[in-house]
């Protein structure tokens, strides 16, 4: 598999959090107010949203209010690739299957959406056949058809006018690269990608050439909605996706707003995963994060889109004086260093880096455990199968470095007097900043010289993504984070370490790791349909990437998030890396 330019930034599907209790807490209190700590719908206390909904209520109308300091990859679902367009696109497309409306880890299960059930699967793992649901339909009250599903699939092909998004579907379905895409496609309906069939227009069938696991899994994602041919303008696309949820587009300025109302020809007893409260849905962009912090804490929105939390200028003022409308979620996220071979070739002197590492700074520099996240030891988040939280080969839970072992790393590398080399981070990052300001000092304590570059990050593809131009800047430390597209070790880790997924441009493997070994493995992995066989075959690919010293994780990150008063079905979901389930919000009006 190959992954593209877009995919650094994905918050996918499925990057878990630890699995809680579900407790529904219900507010008291009404009011009329705009949002914040106004218009007491309630504010139930802090965490209250986590794992659990907070403000239950059934009550339609309103406008709910988002507001953001980033703006989309493409709102168009074959393309969009940041988690929180995952999470926002529910409001105006579907797909076969998706993610239950459920607090925490019950969010991960998959339920039927289009589709009647979640599909016949053949006894071989290689055939899935799915019959679609009376009553879905477009905005312009015309059926969903299979047809419409296969076409939405096809666009992920057409990587030259549509690039961006996941392409696990084409990965599985096409593995040879056969097919062109529906631009290119010679045949008179341009549904010409031979391995999904559809028979009739309530009948789709996709037939793998390989099993994988996952498929159900890669069947959720956006990427696998409905498109329209006589709706599709290709490049456009995103600018206004003709709708097949319960809104439409009604309004976009890009970098600046957002609006979408009622599809009024959405048929709720087709669908139910959507609640669909609010009238209108309002989306505001700006560019400074610390005024949008001050806005939401005013009123005047009801939460962030991006969710990455509120900094840490508010931080204080959040905590101490507003603390009942923040919840305190885990992301599903690992920060992280990566160290790219091409350029520290040598597996000791990688060694000696992490043992040099300072693991109590780095997370402090993250903002501490609460806003920063636990210490990592390992490269699989707790509770995707296979994690192991114990395994700790590098002592980095002792919250201090192990200077001996670095010093005797560096002698066995060569380098006992140390080394020079540069850590590469984004400038547009804060937060990545202060990690590589601490991890510099702390590599200074054993001769370890890493100068910092921060480059520009809205050109991280072209940057870090290039294996040549790592080398040839010298980039021996590269700060990064990752979240899973599905909760699966090859949702999570094949991206990182499976040497097939190098890319010339917009790579993911910035370590360049390529041990046949670790790629055998994951070729057994995802043939693998019980997720426990799987999930060891994964803890095995952990072992070997921790061996390779190619990582060094800092945080298994998390966010102090605002919820305003006026908001109602708040909880965290763990199949949104620990957003609210934006699709089942409502607001007091």
């Amino acid at each position: 598999m190959t992954l593209n330019s877009s995919q650094r930034r994905r918050i996918a599907a499925g990057a878990l959090l630890a699995a809680a209790t579900m407790v529904v807490t219900t507010a008291c209190g009404g009011g009329n107010g705009d949002g914040g700590s106004k218009g007491k719908a309630g504010a139930p206390g802090f965490n209250a949203g986590v794992n659990k909904v907070a403000n239950a209520s059934d009550k339609k109308g309103g406008t709910l209010k988002f507001i953001g300091s980033q703006e989309a990859d493409s709102w168009d679902p074959q393309r969009g690739y940041y988690g929180f367009v995952w999470d926002f696109a529910r409001y105006y497309t579907r797909q076969l299957v998706t993610f239950k409306s459920a607090p925490g880890a019950a969010s991960t299960e998959l339920v039927p959406d289009l589709a009647t059930d979640a599909g016949k699967v053949s006894a071989d793992g290689l055939t899935y056949t799915f019959t679609l649901k009376d009553g879905v339909t477009w905005e312009d009250g015309k059926p969903i058809t299979s047809k419409d599903i296969k076409y939405g699939i096809e666009r992920i092909w057409a990587q030259d006018v549509i690039s961006g998004g996941p392409i696990y579907l084409q990965q599985v379905l096409d593995p040879k690269g056969e097919y062109k895409g529906p631009y290119k496609d010679t045949s008179a309906d341009k549904l010409g990608l031979k391995a999904i069939e559809t028979p009739d227009d309530k009948t789709i069938v996709f037939k793998l050439p390989v099993a994988n696991g996952d498929f159900l899994q890669m069947l959720a994602m956006p990427a696998a909605s409905p498109v329209r041919q006589d709706k599709d303008t290709k490049a456009q696309y995103g600018l206004k996706p003709f709708s097949s949820g319960p809104y439409k587009w009604q309004e976009y300025k890009p970098n600046k707003s957002i609006l979408l109302v009622r599809n009024d020809k959405w048929d709720e007893k087709s669908d139910g995963i959507r609640k669909a409260l609010p009238d209108k849905i309002s989306v505001t962009f700006t560019t400074n994060a610390d005024d949008m912090d001050n806005r939401l804490i005013e009123g005047e929105y009801d939460l962030d889109i991006n969710a990455t939390g509120v900094g840490a200028s508010a931080r204080a003022k959040v905590l101490q004086q507003h603390k009942e409308n923040a919840d305190n979620p885990q992301t599903g996220f690992i920060r992280y260093a990566v160290f790219p071979q091409t350029v520290i070739d040598n597996v000791e002197c990688r060694k000696a880096i992490i043992y040099a590492a300072d693991s109590k700074s780095l997370q402090t520099a993250r903002g501490g455990p609460q806003a920063g996240g636990d210490i990592a030891t390992n490269m699989l988040p707790p509770a995707i199968k296979g994690a192991d939280p114990a395994a700790d080969p590098y002592g980095k839970l002792a919250g201090k470095p192990d200077l001996a072992k670095a010093k005797e790393a560096l002698a066995k590398c060569g380098k006992p007097n140390g080394f020079k080399t540069t850590i590469a981070v984004r400038n547009n990052k804060k937060i990545e900043i202060a990690t590589a300001e601490s991890l510099q000092q702390s590599l200074k304590a054993v001769g370890i010289d890493a100068q910092i570059d921060q480059f520009d990050g809205a050109q991280t593809s072209g940057i870090i993504g290039s294996p040549k131009v790592v080398k040839d800047k010298g980039y021996g430390i590269i700060i990064m984070g990752w979240g899973a597209d599905f909760p699966s070790g090859q949702g999570f880790l094949q991206p990182l370490v499976d040497g097939r997924f190098i890319l010339q441009s917009g790579n993911n493997n910035f370590s360049e790791l390529n041990d046949p070994a670790v790629n055998g493995l994951f070729d057994q992995a995802l043939k693998e349909t019980d997720p426990a066989k799987a999930g060891e075959l994964y803890k095995q690919i952990n072992t070997k990437v921790s061996e390779a010293a190619v990582y060094l994780p800092f945080t298994h990150e998390k966010n102090i998030i605002w919820r305003s008063s006026r908001l109602t079905n708040v909880y965290t979901a763990d199949a949104y890396n620990g957003r609210y389930d934006y699709a089942s919000l409502g607001v007091v009006k």
